[in-house]
C-alpha cells in the first residue's frame, strides 16, 4: 500500500491513464475487427475502406503507447496484405 504523497498520487494517474488507455484499445479493437468481418465476408471495396479507416486508428495508438509502434506497423501490413488477397 502506498504511504508517501507522491505514490498516492502516482497510483492515482496511473487509475487515469488505463481508462484512457482502455478506450484507446477498445476503439482500436473495434476498427480491426470491422475489416476483419468485411474480409470474411469477401467485400474487398468494403475492407479497403474498413482498412483506410482503421490505419490511422492503429497508428493513433502506437503514437500513444497502447501499442508498440512495430506492433502497429505489422498488424497494419498483415491486415492490408489480407484485403489485397481478396479475389
Amino acid at each position: 500500500m502506498a504511504n508517501t504523497v507522491s505514490a498516492k498520487k502516482a497510483i492515482r494517474v496511473i487509475e487515469r491513464r488505463t481508462e484512457v488507455n482502455k478506450s484507446r484499445r477498445s476503439r482500436m479493437r473495434s476498427h480491426i475487427r470491422k475489416v476483419e468481418e468485411a474480409i470474411a465476408s469477401g467485400d474487398k471495396a468494403n475492407a479497403a475502406e474498413a482498412l483506410k479507416a482503421a490505419q490511422p486508428e492503429i497508428m493513433r495508438s502506437a503514437q500513444h503507447g497502447v501499442l508498440h509502434k512495430n506492433a502497429a506497423s505489422r498488424k497494419i501490413s498483415r491486415l492490408s496484405s489480407r484485403v489485397k488477397a481478396i479475389s
